[in-house]
């Protein structure tokens, strides 16, 4: 449900409350509210412009040159591409300066040689879903009433002067489906009282009656059915302030009396159909369920086929609407109709649900029917339409509604007493505070002997048992102010501290990456106590080992990890993926115990992936250990302040070993087995990763931010760079990251080269930058500027672009 606080203002006073503290109220008296939409963000210089001449462009066949009164001392000269521009209109009007959604600044330009000065504008490129806008104006611009002030505020006229709170309900809350549904509501948050709309209107002397004749055949399913006649009706456009409330609910406006009944749907919740009454042909309604076969064609164009549970208006002949879902196209309301039948109905929810879902067919009318509405409010709905129909269409209101009620509209009465509703919530509210609530959601009530006897307003079809008063008590005394306890047993369940909640994280990381865990010893020998070590002390030795073997305590993970590597791949494991999390034990701390620390290790050797009856595999290497630490950290949420430099550890190949940092601090060692290491441990190609687990864990995540996908393109420009050999990609990558800004989104190294064509030395490596501006379209000349600075910046660090 989407709520335009301009509207809701029209039943209550919302006052200085800002959109957002309101959005915020509501959302803590239990209806979530999505999003709170400015619609005049962004927007600014839009005015009302008046077309003097409007001519063809001497050199462009499509584009007309305008000469627009935009209320200055001069007209100025806009040129339009739209098809229905023309002289005579009032327009919507960008000035130079004016700032459109998306970030779009409007400047003075030159098409084809003829002078621009601002832009007249389409609704869609105001901000508008291209759904909402009338399909009169869908493919052009936007055509303004002939009262519009030229230079005058254009935002106020469209509605976009406004904010829109996005509701996201639950089933229970469709009282809420409805602007007075969240008046109330919003009455009852801010102890405001609520108007209701003006219902009143003329009427001829000739009685409705005398027009139409109505007769209900199921009663079970329709027991309640008004309509009301208005003669002499002109359809045409609505007012702009009308369209503006439509489109601001994401409603499209069509013509003024369809918009009048979409109007009062989304006012009073209370769906409304209006039949032509000349197409009715037959001057009568009867409501019935179908015959077997019937079919009837919708306002959508498509034919139904009709089940006999499905329930008809019929005029008394065929079909000429499906109850509650969808009007016929048969009497549908055009342009040449003169008198409407405005019908105002409650059907049975549970048969609007059937014959919805059996069709597929879902519209706002069965949404609202099927979840309930108000048997109180369904007459008064049909007045307003009335009311607006005389207003906005000139219509005549016959005397009186032709209707059948037998309906019962009595309120559900609940008797709670006070003690009931603080023993529910665990609280004790005082007596007197519980009236306020009750007031303010303008629930009628008698205190009799200690208890609240509450006749449940029909609006609130949720309001049944007093279970349901003690959550409308506690939802506007506050949740907030239900007291905390713990809860009282021989033992409290624990939980997991944040640490730990990472730690878990970690490992189930691994896991779902395909490694085993694995968890060996603490205890190693003195001569491997230090080996693949990220950080050396001197060694703790026991003083009464079992074995030499088992002498030490340990300062890596990877040696035993190793151990394990090997004794699998000797019993024909030729795979093997194994990590481990555990301590290690450095130097000796203030109590003369050893310090631990806790370590994350992994050993991978062997295929990282393969298909045997597609004959292909692959080894694992150093950039798949290298994707799992980054992995890892992303998920921990450090992955911006994660990066690698060129590292050396005994043991491990002096070309494939890189230390791992964070915050520029190194943190971690990831690197492939020497050969002669691995040729001693009888394994293949072994990549291994270490970490300093505890270190990680206690870094401070980065706040999780959404970005919205881009909607602009992207750009891409490929640098070739000459370096001499022992340049690191990493290096240029760091000036060409720090060089370019923030309109670089993505760079990556795609080719590296060393031939005989390159010089003694030296060697290629080429960059794919790709700049990208979330908030318009990038210019040549903008990236080509942002590019020379990253050139200049790998110039700098000795590189030469190569030819």
């Amino acid at each position: 449900m989407k709520v335009s606080l301009n509207w809701l203002n029209d039943y209550v006073d919302i006052g200085e409350v800002s959109p957002a503290e309101l959005a915020e109220k509501i959302t803590r008296s239990g209806i979530e509210v999505d999003a709170v939409d400015d619609r005049s963000e962004g927007l600014k210089n839009i005015v009302v412009g008046y077309v003097l001449e409007c001519s063809k462009h001497p050199q462009a066949d499509k584009l007309n040159v305008c000469r627009v009164d935009v209320g200055e001392e001069a007209p100025v000269q806009i040129i339009c591409g739209a098809p229905n521009v023309a002289a005579g209109q009032h327009v919507v009007v960008a000035r130079p300066g004016a700032r459109l959604p998306g970030g779009i600044k409007i400047k003075k330009a030159k098409l084809r040689g003829e002078e621009s000065h601002g832009m007249i504008c389409s609704l869609q490129e105001l901000g508008f879903d291209g759904k909402v806008v009338p399909k009169a104006y869908a493919d052009g611009i936007y055509v303004l009433p002939e009262s519009a002030e030229p230079g005058s505020d254009a935002l106020a006229i469209l509605g976009l002067d406004d904010t829109v709170l996005e509701l996201d309900l639950t089933p229970n809350r469709a009282d809420a489906l409805s602007m007075l549904g969240v008046a109330y509501e919003a009455g009852a948050i801010l102890s405001q009282e609520v108007k209701l709309p003006d219902t009143s209107h003329g009427e001829t002397g000739d009685p409705a009656s005398g027009m139409l004749n109505l007769r209900i055949d199921a009663p079970e399913a329709n027991p309640l059915y008004g309509a009301k006649v208005v003669r002499n009706v002109k359809v045409g456009e609505s007012p702009d302030w009308l369209k503006a409330r439509l489109m601001a609910a994401g409603v499209r406006p069509l013509n003024n009396i369809v918009d009048v009944t979409n109007y009062v749907l989304i006012e009073y919740g209370q769906p409304l159909h209006a039949f032509d009454y000349d197409r009715l042909g037959t001057g009568e309604i009867v409501v019935r369920h179908a015959g077997e076969g019937e079919t009837i064609v919708t306002l959508d164009g498509a034919e139904r086929k009709l089940q006999p549970h499905h329930l008809l208006i019929t005029n008394g002949r065929e079909p000429v609407a499906i109850a509650g879902v969808m009007g016929g196209a048969n009497s549908e309301v055009h342009d040449g109709t003169t008198s409407v039948v405005i019908e105002a109905a409650w059907f049975d929810p549970a048969s609007v649900r059937r014959t919805s879902r059996e069709l597929g067919l879902r519209s706002d009318a069965s949404t609202r029917f099927e979840k309930g509405v108000d048997p109180n409010r369904v007459l008064a709905a049909g007045e307003r339409a009335a009311a607006l129909m005389e207003e906005l269409a000139g219509g005549e209101v016959m005397a009186g509604t032709v209707l059948f009620d037998e309906l019962d509209k009595e309120p559900v009465r609940v008797t709670v007493s006070p003690d009931f509703i603080n023993e529910r919530l665990g609280m004790k509210i005082p007596f007197e505070d519980m009236e306020k609530i009750l007031g303010r959601l303008q629930f009628p009530y008698e205190a009799v002997n200690g208890l609240f006897v509450i006749d449940a307003p029909t609006r609130r079809g949720d309001i049944a048992i007093p279970e349901d008063i003690v959550e409308e008590i506690a939802r506007l005394y506050g949740y907030d102010e239900i007291p905390k306890t713990l809860p009282v047993a021989e033992s409290i369940p624990g939980g997991l501290n944040p640490y730990q909640a990472k730690r878990r994280v970690v490992r189930r990381f691994l896991e779902g990456a395909g490694l085993y865990q694995a968890i060996t010893y603490s205890l190693t020998s003195e001569k491997e106590a230090q080996k693949f070590a990220l950080d050396t002390a001197p060694v703790t030795k026991l003083l009464m080992p079992m074995s030499e073997e088992r002498s030490t305590l340990r300062q890596s993970l990877l040696p035993h990890l190793l151990e394990a590597a090997t004794y699998n791949t000797a019993r024909q494991a030729g795979s093997v993926a194994l990590y481990e999390t555990g301590s290690v034990f450095l130097a000796e701390g203030a109590d003369g115990l050893p310090v631990e620390v806790e370590h994350a290790a992994a050993v991978i050797t062997g295929d990282w992936s393969g298909s045997e009856w597609q004959g292909s595999k692959r080894p694992v290497d150093f950039y798949a250990v290298k994707g799992i630490v980054e992995g890892m950290l992303d998920l921990l949420g450090l992955t911006g302040r994660l990066s690698f430099r060129k590292g050396e550890m005994a043991g491990l190949h002096p070309g494939r070993t890189a230390d791992v940092l964070l915050d520029g601090e190194r943190v971690g060692i990831i690197g492939q087995l020497h050969p002669s290491e691995q040729k001693a441990r009888d394994l293949k190609d072994t990549v291994v990763m270490e970490l300093n687990l505890e270190e990680v864990l206690r870094k401070e995540n980065e706040p999780l931010l959404y970005r919205p996908v881009p909607k602009f393109p992207s750009v891409s420009r490929d640098v070739a760079l000459v370096v001499t050999k022992p340049t690191e990609s990493g290096t240029l990558e760091s000036a060409i990251r720090s060089s370019a800004g923030n309109l670089l989104k993505e760079v990556r190294v795609f080719d590296v080269y060393e031939g005989d064509k390159m010089e003694e030395g030296m060697k290629s490596i080429a960059f794919s930058l790709t700049y990208q501006d979330p908030e318009h379209t990038l210019t040549d000349e903008e990236v080509t500027e942002v590019h020379h600075r990253v050139i200049e910046a790998l110039e700098a660090e000795g590189a030469k672009v190569r030819s």
